[in-house]
């Protein structure tokens, strides 16, 4: 089994980025290919940039890798109670080669913040989405606090009540 696992963000400290990089590596036997965003950038969609350049090889790229696993893991990063524009970007390319861009693969969303809000705004949005855009969602979690929740010396999510609902959740990828 291979699972496609990313941060739907551009920092390239992302705590986004560890918890996808965590919950994809639970899955035993599974290899896990990371996905960082910042090696898909593309101009500020438009109907009239698509006029102009086409589409962007690197939406294509990407589209590409979506399809290359069997499951997919998104952890996304909160801006302003939504996605970040590097991701909607992508997003926006990537759907107008094919509006179902996940491709029918199972998923598991994930999101998380410094705070105890834990990002769940961008996730309810992502997870009411994503069947709309041929995801098979098998599952969501906001991990509130990060710090308080993540050991950032093992990149593991404390043991406890968080980590055994990632577990819990990731096994419904198999």
């Amino acid at each position: 089994m291979k699972i496609i696992a990313f941060g739907a963000t551009s920092s390239r400290h992302s705590i986004n980025k560890q918890l996808a990089a965590y919950a994809a590596n639970l899955v035993a036997g599974a290899e896990v290919e990371m996905l960082d965003i910042n090696d898909y950038e593309i101009p500020l969609f438009s109907e009239d940039k698509e006029k102009e350049l086409g589409q962007p090889q690197l939406a294509k790229d990407f589209y590409a890798k979506l399809g290359s696993g069997d499951a997919i893991v998104i952890s996304f990063a909160e801006h302003n109670g939504s996605y970040t524009a590097a991701y909607k970007n992508l997003f926006d390319w990537t759907s107008r080669l094919d509006r179902n861009i996940f491709q029918g693969k199972p998923m598991v969303l994930l999101a998380t913040s410094p705070g105890p809000g834990g990002a769940r705004n961008v996730l309810a949005t992502a997870a009411s989405a994503m069947p709309h855009f041929g995801g098979d969602l098998k599952g969501q979690l906001s991990l509130p606090s990060f710090y308080d929740n993540f050991d950032m010396e093992t990149a593991t999510v404390k043991a406890g009540e968080w980590d055994d609902k990632i577990k819990s959740l990731v096994a419904n990828l198999k």
